[in-house]
């Protein structure tokens, strides 16, 4: 985890930005993306199958911003639990290039792997049932992971477009046979498979099309692409992520136009009660939604960004009462969602309003990761996102309490937050947290100073 920070006169709030899912957690999400060290790429890989992305928007928002809610890294499934899952063709080489990426050598491994891809794709879908994208799409994902570790990100970039552009082609297929199979109240059971069923995008398939967008979204703004690229990618995910939820709740049923009211209610009673089936977590739909949000919050489009980040928290929290409780990752998630809603309300020129609502956010950040650090001890790993937040939640708490001309309580929050950076070797957070002490110490001499004058 690290925290990005916005250059504002002080005193100033600190937005977050979440560590996508290390590769070894099969993910598609690779490292958090260093802004010093961003790489221009020129690509094409993008394909506007949509107007212009305020279009696009009103797709999601016309869902989202009806909700009602008074309140990366996305996610991708390990692709290689056993290589007996391929066929014989791909085993050999898929094999000796995941191996050859674990003993790091990335030339030899992208050799087999792009062997194993091109292999996969002149087979049949019916070598790789049951889920054949799934598994398709998972030689993309490993070939582009080490293109881009390797120095590549360009071919990277295309590579995954590629895997998620044959995925779009197959949702699309997918749905038109699931109309016909309804219009013909003939359906095909799953359990003697033939070319059409196969077509038949499974949950967990059109899950790694999600996934997949996500991680274009994330290197769009990695490798510096137009904002517009970005913000397509990222609001597909979304969109293709709600069609999933959808039609997961309707089973299948068709909803014409004088349904569609009835279609986003259903939405929002999936999001809030998120009755998941096995194949999909809580962080395989926040995700998406939560990219979308840093990506709103990033170009300046608060509203946009407060809801999506809203939507992120009430997914991965469960409601009080509930009887339901957060794993200890998603409740650390929830406090970097908080303390950068907190920064979101700030924005701007600062009112007593304001300055209510951004504090109430920031302390309820920093009771989350309290709580949190204190049920999940002893799981360092569990609570690394806590540890890495807390520095940055308590900058923040120290800014509001400056904005509230509260000296004293600022001091002791920039103090503990300084500490904090020093223990988490974060120098950007020491750099910050000193600066700040500073400024309050000569604030006071000079208030001292003029006391001294008047006496």
């Amino acid at each position: 985890m690290s925290s990005q920070r916005f250059t504002r006169l002080p005193p100033t709030l600190r937005p977050i930005v979440r560590r996508k899912p290390s590769p070894s957690h099969g993910c598609v999400s690779g490292a958090l993306s260093v802004y010093a060290s961003r790489r221009c790429i020129s690509s094409n890989a993008a394909q506007s199958d949509a107007g212009p992305g305020q279009t696009r928007i009103s797709t999601v928002f016309t869902i989202l911003l009806g909700v009602g809610i008074a309140t990366t890294g996305c996610g991708i499934y390990q692709f290689y639990q056993t290589f007996t899952l391929w066929p014989p063709a791909v085993r050999g080489d898929l094999r000796a290039g995941i191996k050859a990426k674990n003993q790091g050598d990335l030339v030899l491994s992208e050799r087999y792997l792009r062997r194993a891809l091109e292999t996969a794709q002149s087979l049949p879908l019916s070598d790789f049932s049951p889920e054949p994208y799934l598994k398709l799409s998972g030689i993309a994902v490993a070939l582009a992971e080490v293109l881009e570790a390797n120095g590549k990100p360009e071919e990277a970039y295309k590579t995954y477009a590629d895997a998620l552009d044959r995925l779009k082609k197959a949702i699309s297929y997918s749905e038109q046979l699931k109309l016909q199979e309804l219009a013909s109240s003939a359906p095909t059971s799953k359990d003697t498979p033939t070319h059409e069923t196969e077509l038949v995008l499974t949950g967990p398939e059109r899950l790694r099309a999600v996934a997949i967008a996500c991680k274009l979204g994330e290197m769009a703004d990695t490798y510096q692409q137009p904002e517009t690229e970005e913000e397509q990618w990222l609001t597909w995910a979304v969109e293709e992520l709600l069609r999933t939820l959808i039609d997961m709740r309707q089973h299948h049923k068709i909803a014409d136009a004088t349904k569609r009211e009835e279609k986003q209610k259903d939405v929002q009673i999936v999001l809030a009660d998120l009755s998941l089936p096995k194949w999909v977590t809580k962080t395989d739909v926040g995700a998406p939604i939560e990219a979308l949000g840093r990506f709103y919050a990033k170009t300046g489009r608060v509203d946009y960004a407060t809801t999506l980040y809203l939507q992120a928290i009430s997914i991965l929290m469960p409601p009080a009462g509930s009887g339901n409780t957060a794993s200890a990752e998603d409740s650390c998630r929830v406090a970097q969602l908080m303390s950068n809603l907190s920064e979101l309300i700030m924005r701007g020129s600062p009112t007593p309003d304001k300055l209510h609502q951004a504090e109430a956010w920031a302390q309820q950040a920093l009771a989350v990761v309290n709580k949190t650090t204190k049920t999940a001890r002893g799981n360092p790993e569990q609570i690394a996102g806590c540890e890495e937040t807390l520095g940055a939640v308590l900058f923040n708490l120290g800014s509001l309490r400056e904005m509230n001309n509260d000296r004293a309580a600022a001091k002791d929050y920039f103090a503990t937050s300084l500490e904090q950076s020093k223990r988490m070797q974060s120098q950007e957070g020491i750099l910050e947290a000193k600066t700040a002490l500073r400024r309050l110490e000569r604030i006071d001499r000079a208030e001292a100073t003029k006391k001294t004058s008047h006496s």
